[in-house]
């Protein structure tokens, strides 16, 4: 089975927490049994989330060697310069070396649902969307690229891994992509 899960902000992608006060969780959303997440999103990142409960099928999904692309939509403070796509689609260097290039390009301001809590304005700081498509994944990657060429990020949604796509589920809402049955024609 593979589910696709609009992960809300906030939302852990784990089923538990042990902290106090506790956190939501994908508990608090997910009520199949026996599937877990194929592959991980920040608390504070919302969108696309893959679960399932075939482990060959995660590591398609997940595993780097298969490069599956991930598509982003990032609200970012400030303009987006063609020189900041430019390094973006070359790659950018990181602290933990450099990144592999990705797409990059402007997008105007997408028709999604508002977050909760709302983006901080500043009224005299523009911003900015773009989607970008990685192929690695990396801790934080998507806030410390858009971070390296001085666009701080605002909001990361993610929309896209591989040929899933988040398209028409509201946040905390799933929907089975593969039952069961159909997992072995992958």
């Amino acid at each position: 089975m593979l589910l696709a899960f609009n992960k809300p902000y906030g939302v852990l992608c784990q089923f538990t927490d042990n902290s106090t006060p506790r956190r939501p969780t994908l508990a608090d959303h997910i009520h199949q049994p026996g599937v877990y997440a194929a592959g991980r999103l920040d608390a504070d990142s919302e969108g696309l989330l893959l679960l399932t409960d075939d482990g060959r099928l995660a590591n398609r999904l997940t595993d780097p060697r298969h490069k599956q692309a991930k598509t982003y939509w990032v609200q970012v403070e400030g303009t987006i310069t063609d020189e900041a796509l430019r390094s973006l689609c070359r790659g950018v260097v990181l602290n933990d070396g450099p990144t592999l290039p990705a797409e990059a390009q402007r997008l105007e301001p997408p028709d999604i649902w508002p977050r909760d809590p709302p983006i901080r304005f500043r009224k005299n700081v523009p911003d900015s969307w773009l989607a970008l498509t990685l192929r690695e994944g990396r801790n934080r990657q998507v806030r410390r690229m858009t971070a390296a060429v001085g666009l701080p990020t605002l909001r990361l949604v993610r929309v896209r891994i591989g040929a899933y796509a988040l398209a028409g589920l509201a946040p905390g809402e799933s929907r089975v992509v593969i039952d069961g049955a159909a997992r072995h024609s992958l």
